[in-house]
């Protein structure tokens, strides 16, 4: 049996991952949904100093706390900029990378770098009346859903600093969401397509790949074990 570390992804919580998570342990495996700093279950924390390397931090911290030493880390959306991050810290423990419809950063880019002028000016224009803290991107209304709040500007503005531990992971995996538009993600699907360290999968659907797609994701995440 393998061990799972499922992070979510920006505005959101662990919630997303409420069904995968059922059916991984129901299969007999060890999971650890990372709640993180300022989001979720932990929005009451919520404040403009958090940035991606807090993140990171709460993930590796979460991760020692659990006691797993080796793992599966999958990340979805802005999660990929999380586990990017972890894997620069903890590597050489991991034994499969999954970016699910995620950012997946180079050295040195931050989310602000590998998005374009509509995230750009959504960033910037609705953290304008609670400076540093972004409203759901596309709709102000989800913030009328107590499960959603805003998120930290700091995170999306800090690079990730790769260390060359990320190199030992032995297993990449990116899932594709081909079903909307429009979708900031198929510059990573063409930068992993043909590698021999991806497996690429494309699914339809939408971003929400656990709530869209469950089956599949299911059975991507279980080949990983």
């Amino acid at each position: 049996m393998a061990n799972y570390v499922l992070v979510h992804g920006a505005w959101g919580g662990g919630w997303a991952y409420d069904r995968l998570a059922r059916e991984l342990r129901g299969a007999g495996h060890k999971l650890l949904v990372a709640q993180l700093a300022g989001l979720g279950t932990r929005k009451d924390g919520l404040n403009p100093a958090i940035d991606l390397s807090t993140h990171v931090r709460d993930v590796v911290g979460q991760i020692e706390a659990e006691g797993f030493d080796r793992f599966v880390l999958c990340g979805h959306s802005y999660g990929g900029m999380v586990i990017t991050g972890v894997a620069a810290r903890l590597g050489a423990r991991i034994d499969a990378l999954c970016y699910i419809d995620a950012f997946l950063p180079a050295h040195g880019e931050s989310l602000w770098d590998i998005t374009g002028d509509f995230e750009h000016r959504w960033y910037i224009d609705t953290q304008k009346d609670t400076p540093g803290l972004v409203a759901p991107i596309g709709g102000v209304e989800l913030l009328q859903n107590p499960r959603f709040g805003r998120h930290p500007l700091l995170t999306l503005l800090e690079p990730v600093r790769l260390t060359g531990e990320e190199a030992k992971v032995p297993r990449h995996t990116y899932i594709f969401a081909s079903g909307w538009q429009p979708t900031p993600f198929p510059r990573f699907r063409d930068k992993v397509k043909g590698d021999p360290k991806w497996q690429l999968h494309e699914v339809g659907g939408g971003h929400d790949v656990m709530a869209d797609q469950p089956e599949k994701l299911l059975e991507i995440v279980l080949g990983l074990a």
